[in-house]
Parts: C-alpha cells; sequence; structure tokens
C-alpha cells in the first residue's frame, strides 16, 4: 500500500488528517503508535525524528509527509479524490487556509493548554495559563459565531481543509470549555460536523480511548454510548 499514517485514534491532530482520507475513501495502512512504548514508537521517530504524530509516508514516492496541514495539501495534489479540500481559486484556498489555521491556533492549542494542565502534578499547575486559555476561547467562539452565522461550512459552502480541522479541534473544545449553550451558530455547525460519517467514524475510532482524556466525564453524553 502506498500511504502508511503513523497515528493514534484519540489525539486531534490525527483525526484531523483521517477526515479526509476517510472521506474520499483513500486507501492507506494504519500505525498505530503508542508513544509510551520505545519499540512503538521507533518507526515514527526514524521517520520523523521529533517524535510526533501525525505523519505519512508516501511509500511510493518516497516521500515523508509530517503536520497535519501540509499532510491534507499533500493528498489534495497526490492522491486527489472526489473531494477536493483545497479549492483551486486563489482566494477561496486563502480563506480555507486561514479558517484552518484559526482552528488549529485558537481553539485547538488553548484547549490543549486546559487539558495539558490537568496532566500536570498538582504543584506544578499553571492556573493563570488556563485563564488566559479560556478567554482565548472565547474570543474564538465569538469570531466563529458570526462567521457561521449564514449556516454554511467554516469557509464557505463546500467542506474543507478547514472542516478536517474544526471537527476535532470542537469537539475537544466542547469537553474543557463548552460553546453549545451559549453559541447556537456554532452549536448547528457543530452538530453539521458531527453527523458527518467521516466525522461520526473518527470519534467512534476514538472511543476506547476516551478513558485517557482528563476530562472524561465532560465529553458530551450523546458521544459516550
Amino acid at each position: 500500500m502506498s500511504l502508511i499514517l503513523y497515528y493514534h485514534p484519540l489525539a486531534s491532530y490525527c483525526q484531523k488528517v483521517l477526515i479526509p482520507l476517510y472521506e474520499n475513501g483513500t486507501e492507506f495502512e494504519a500505525r498505530h503508535v503508542d508513544l509510551s512504548s520505545e519499540e512503538s514508537s521507533a518507526e515514527l521517530k526514524a521517520a520523523w525524528p521529533v517524535g510526533k504524530f501525525p505523519v505519512i509516508k508516501d511509500v511510493t514516492r518516497n516521500v515523508i509527509v509530517p503536520e497535519s496541514t501540509v499532510i491534507i495539501e499533500y493528498l489534495d495534489q497526490f492522491h486527489p479524490g472526489a473531494i477536493r479540500f483545497i479549492p483551486e481559486d486563489a482566494d477561496a484556498a486563502r480563506e480555507v487556509r486561514l479558517w484552518d489555521r484559526f482552528f488549529d491556533l485558537y481553539v485547538s492549542t488553548p484547549m490543549q493548554k486546559i487539558v495539558g494542565n490537568r496532566l500536570r502534578p498538582a504543584d506544578m499547575t499553571d492556573d493563570y495559563g488556563v485563564i488566559e486559555a479560556r478567554n482565548n476561547l472565547d474570543t474564538a467562539y465569538e469570531m466563529l459565531e458570526k462567521q457561521l452565522a449564514s449556516g454554511q461550512w467554516a469557509a464557505g459552502a463546500d467542506f474543507s481543509m478547514a472542516d478536517c480541522s474544526a471537527a476535532p479541534a470542537l469537539f475537544y473544545a466542547e469537553c474543557v470549555h463548552p460553546f453549545t449553550p451559549t453559541y447556537p451558530n456554532l452549536a448547528a455547525y457543530f452538530d453539521r460536523l458531527m453527523t458527518r460519517p467521516s466525522v461520526t467514524r473518527v470519534i467512534e475510532e476514538a472511543r476506547p480511548y476516551f478513558q485517557y482524556f482528563p476530562f472524561n466525564e465532560a465529553i458530551p453524553a450523546r458521544f459516550l454510548g
């Protein structure tokens, strides 16, 4: 098989890459990496010494592609399917890239700050950093509420890379700093994402690992079934 994906089902950036793979039915070999196991992670580190996933290895082209956004762009260029995740129009493509980065930087990053703080020893927590992260999420939610007022996808009428970024970011953000009670446009968009078959599949595959998520009790009940 041409493509090998090094990943973990619970990791949000891995989910971001799985969504376009599933959307287009792209064939790939899944290599589940356990970073706590030196043996399990050795192949990942051999491919990408930084040791972070997701990473895709294209055996046919002998190319290693790290970083979720770069991977999706690579798939769009070299393994395209029925759905194109980066529009050909330059203005539309820039909009998709903008909102892709928005979800990564202004939703995922503060969300991970809150989650990471829960994993720290009690004497090493960063309470101020968590307050700042929650404020940043509030700002992001307010911006998204306006962006999504038309009831479209994140960056226009078509499902795109921005939505691949949005789904896992918003799923975990809802667990640590809920938005659905306050932002109806964002909540409706979240519902559209969560009923997308590719996203549903990603959540189902992550379900066995929810026990390792430090805010497990806050995962919305409909996803705990």
